[in-house]
């Protein structure tokens, strides 16, 4: 057992550090040596090492969440639904082509029929192709023609997946004018929400959409409504 810990230690120490102690061929043959006495110990330095990983990821996105707190709840380029003079912020990353986003539109219906006092920003996170560009783009351009709310739900009800025909045809549906969107499209405040969003996401640690930002808590994935107001409540207890 004292060789095994030993060997998990050694396994998990910088190669120079190993080095300054003893030569390459012995570090090999201990390694070997306490594989063959129990093969679990791989798995037990992987699971040390990500846990490692885990715990620095954490920190780094605690700091983040200090330092950019401001651009994340209070960004004027980032739309807000709800209450914007709400004491919570949700952030919420998302694409309009990930069927979890869609999912989660319920659930966000719920969670503000709940709490009138919870204040939602969007981060229009488009990562998964070009109709999802489009889209993010179509979606922030609508705010100059006062219809961000109503483009968002619609869109997070389409039935197929969002590339330009369906966004536009959902623009005209919903009473956009068309040619004024694509003009808009192209402001420069778009691409500045858009490179916000994939600098706090990739900053933040996430992965992929939905991803939720409520008060010091990162919420990745898919959540439902309780999980949000749990969140939320949390957050409020907290200030």
């Amino acid at each position: 057992m004292k060789r095994f810990l030993a060997t998990t230690a050694l396994l998990m120490l910088p190669i120079a550090a190993i080095a300054d102690c003893m030569d390459e061929d012995r570090i090999k043959e201990l390694v070997l040596e306490a594989i063959r006495e129990n093969p679990g110990i791989v798995f037990e330095a992987a699971q040390l090492f990500e846990q490692q990983q885990q715990a620095l990821q954490a920190q780094a996105a605690a700091q983040v969440l200090d330092t950019e707190k401001a651009t994340l709840e209070n960004d004027p380029n980032a739309p807000v639904l709800g209450n914007p003079d709400g004491d919570v912020p949700v952030v919420e990353f998302f694409d309009y082509n990930c069927p979890y986003c869609r999912r989660v539109k319920p659930e966000m219906e719920a969670l503000l029929a709940a709490d009138p006092n919870v204040r939602v920003v969007y981060r229009e996170w488009p990562i998964l192709g070009d109709g999802s560009v489009f889209a993010a783009r179509a979606a922030l351009a609508s705010r100059n023609q006062g219809k961000y709310e109503e483009f968002h739900w619609a869109m997070m009800q389409l039935k197929e997946r969002a590339e330009e025909a369906s966004i536009l045809r959902t623009a005209e549906d919903i009473g956009l004018d068309v040619a004024q969107l694509r003009r808009d499209m192209n402001g420069p405040e778009i691409e500045e929400h858009i490179q916000t969003s994939m600098r706090l996401a990739q900053s933040l640690g996430f992965s992929g959409t939905p991803s939720f930002v409520i008060g010091d808590s990162l919420a990745p994935g898919l959540i439902q409504a309780d999980q949000m107001i749990e969140l939320v409540d949390q957050a409020r207890a907290a200030e």
